[in-house]
């Protein structure tokens, strides 16, 4: 069964409105963002510490090689994972993507007190937001089979639009007895 794998900005509402579609379906989800963090026994703002913004794009894409593979799980991704073109067509073909957008206005009111996100260490970090969102909306939407704004809309109305536009091999339930387990402990 093909995992739902949610992209978009970071604060867009990946983890949230992933963790209640997941709930919804019955399906495992998965973080890649904790998944990385576990297996490398550090945040990810130690990562870009250590290894910069490029080596941890390099650990991101080979996990995300990883679970983008069919397992009928809800996969939340990193917001940069689209930088990478193999992520992209991989993400595409593997799975059913679905675009979480929201506007530079709503990711600045959610974000603008959030202290642990190494891209948004800079001396405006809003600004950082708004050229993030322009460098990679137009690889969202091509990596996506779908389009759902994130606003200001409660959780349950993103995930009722997401459940709307599911194809219906996707909107049943989740793994059959037997399945591999995936959790956020991959």
């Amino acid at each position: 069964m093909r995992n739902i794998i949610l992209i978009g900005m970071m604060g867009s509402g990946k983890s949230t409105v992933g963790r209640r579609l997941a709930s919804v379906l019955g399906r495992p989800f998965v973080d890649a963002d904790t998944v990385l963090e576990r297996r490398c026994g550090v945040p990810i703002s130690t990562i870009f510490e250590l290894e910069g913004e490029a080596g941890f794009r390099r650990r991101e894409a080979q996990l995300i090689a990883e679970l983008a593979q069919p397992a009928g799980a809800v996969l939340a991704t990193g917001g940069g994972v689209v930088l990478s073109a193999d992520s992209r067509a991989l993400l595409h073909r593997e799975g059913f993507v679905v675009y979480l957008q929201a506007s530079v206005s709503d990711l600045w009111q959610r974000l603008r007190r959030d202290r642990g996100r190494p891209l948004l260490r800079t001396s405006d970090p809003r600004a950082r937001i708004e050229a993030l969102v322009e460098q990679r909306d137009p690889l969202y939407r091509d990596t996506a089979h779908c389009v759902i704004t994130t606003g200001r809309q409660p959780v349950d109305r993103a995930v009722n639009d997401i459940l709307a536009l599911l194809p219906a091999d996707l909107a049943a339930a989740g793994p059959r007895p037997g399945d591999a387990p995936v959790t956020d402990a991959a």
